[in-house]
């Protein structure tokens, strides 16, 4: 058997038999030609949306939005205080962020000076919990649109799955069972959904071509990341 004909093989076996992971072939491409976008508009200001929550934990956007003007604005962005965002969307009768999603953004440029939009979705926010295992899920998709033309100048999708459940080691049996299962619970129970947004953050901040304020500004261009749009 031929050495290719061997990794091949070998390659469907490991596809076959991952339950855990399965098997994901991602594929790479620089941030410029991904999001060519965000160097040929080149903006220096995001008006941070309050996020749309698609989850079932109520209490999800409070807790989230405080994750997102800072990371931003480190990556070399100018960034609206969120509050006042907030206050002055209120006073327009703009009390979702899905309002004004898919329609054009031109009043933003008016209204703050912004020249892009970042809207953010909370996709999942909620524990899987089974007694002795529990995962928390933290999901959320992301985008950045022009205001002078409304197009998606970025978008990424940010995923942390974190194990909640007591793999502490020690005694098997039933005892084992049972103190997996109070570790479990109190993981779970104390789990700070924030950190976990963080990571999700970090993740989708990476990809974002660095703003005007960073020292790394149009550098970045031949920086490789994991594909997201379909052309």
């Amino acid at each position: 058997m031929s050495f290719s004909k061997l990794f091949t093989s070998i390659l469907a076996i490991l596809c076959t038999t991952s339950l855990l992971t399965g098997c994901v072939t991602h594929n790479f491409v620089t941030k410029s030609s991904e999001f060519p976008g965000m160097y040929t508009e080149k903006p220096k200001s995001l008006l941070v949306m309050p996020p749309i929550n698609l989850s079932t934990a109520a209490d999800a956007k409070d807790y989230y939005s405080t994750t997102v003007e800072m990371p931003v604005a480190f990556h070399g962005y100018y960034t609206f205080p969120y509050q006042l965002t907030a206050e002055v969307l209120k006073e327009q009768g703009i009390y979702d962020s899905e309002l004004v999603y898919d329609i054009p953004l031109n009043k933003f440029q008016e209204y703050f000076g912004a020249d892009a939009v970042l809207f953010t979705k909370i996709v999942k926010w909620d524990t899987s919990y089974a007694v002795i295992a529990s995962n928390l899920t933290v999901s959320i998709e992301a985008e950045i649109k022009s205001t002078k033309t409304s197009e998606v100048l970025w978008k990424y999708t940010g995923t942390v799955v974190v194990d909640l459940s007591g793999n502490s080691g020690g005694s098997g049996g039933l005892v084992g069972l049972l103190a997996k299962a109070i570790v479990t619970a109190i993981n779970t129970a104390s789990a700070d959904y924030t950190t976990y947004a963080k990571q999700a953050n970090q993740r989708f901040i990476y990809s974002v071509p660095y703003g005007p304020y960073h020292p790394d500004y149009l550098k970045d261009q031949q920086v490789k990341i994991i594909q997201q749009t379909t052309k």
